[in-house]
């Protein structure tokens, strides 16, 4: 058995998913990974528009994508707890 993990990087994305729910995971310039979940808002000349839960757009080149798929609607958020009388 290998010391390591492997995973196999997929993008099941495509621009009929406009609308959708992502995560994506893109290769940066440095060779790291990172990802950006949110509603893909647009798909075309070769750059994907996603808006995150806190409103910011991320561009995502379409070169860069390591990984996509079609994710659940976001839970919804917790309030927070009142203190405690005291």
């Amino acid at each position: 058995m290998s010391g390591y993990l492997a995973a196999r990087l997929v993008v099941s994305i495509s621009p009929a998913d406009v609308g959708q729910r992502v995560s994506l995971r893109r290769r940066l310039p440095t060779g790291e990974y990172s990802d950006v979940v949110g509603v893909l808002e647009s798909w075309s000349a070769g750059t994907l528009r996603v808006r995150r839960r806190d409103g910011a757009v991320a561009q995502v080149a379409e070169a860069a994508l390591a990984a996509g798929k079609v994710v659940p609607a976001a839970p919804p958020r917790r309030r927070a707890r009142p203190e405690p009388p005291g």
